[in-house]
């Protein structure tokens, strides 16, 4: 009995063909003109579920540094909406200005916490069609997908980097970093 072979699908795999995601929360973010949905991934790093959805303007930054104090978290994915052609134009201009903010606020809302978490940008494209498409699917109406479809959009956000993550075995996107 002991001589019984293992089967294949039954053996740990090597361990120098395991890509590890880096450990540690992210808040991932869909930066609307109207709306800003937040969305929050495990500690592993692997799943990533719709949190909240905050109204533009007062207040809304200062909710998500909070959201990522309270979470401890490792960075705060922010997407970058170009078009299908790679461009960046006004939207995309307005998410950097947004995720720019986040940076600039970090140290003043987190103080000296060390490693201090980071604001990353990443290409959404097709994030809230994708998210708007899997809402209708779960049966969600438009009236009342509204209120959450850019948390869903966020998770679409946040989903992406993690799998881009794991896919390359790095960090997609680009690091903003804060005034000092």
């Amino acid at each position: 009995m002991g001589d019984t072979p293992t089967l294949a699908a039954e053996q740990p795999a090597a361990a120098a063909s395991e890509v590890v995601v880096r450990r540690g929360v992210r808040l991932g973010v869909d930066a609307g003109t109207v709306r800003v949905g937040i969305a929050v991934c495990d500690p592993e790093g692997t799943l990533a579920t719709p949190l909240e959805t905050l109204r533009r303007g007062a207040g809304d930054l200062d909710r998500i540094l909070a959201l990522a104090a309270e979470r401890d978290a490792l960075e705060i994915v922010v997407g970058l909406p170009v078009s299908l052609s790679g461009r960046e134009g006004a939207a995309a201009a307005a998410a950097r200005d947004y995720a720019s903010e986040l940076a600039d606020r970090l140290p003043a809302h987190l103080g000296e916490r060390r490693p201090q978490p980071v604001v990353r940008l990443v290409d959404e494209r097709l994030s809230t069609s994708i998210a708007a498409r899997e809402m209708r699917a779960a049966g969600v109406t438009s009236r009342r997908g509204r209120s959450i479809i850019d948390a869903a959009a966020a998770a679409v956000i946040l989903q992406g980097a993690l799998d881009a993550e794991r896919a390359a075995d790095r960090p997609p996107g680009e690091i903003l970093r804060g005034r000092t």
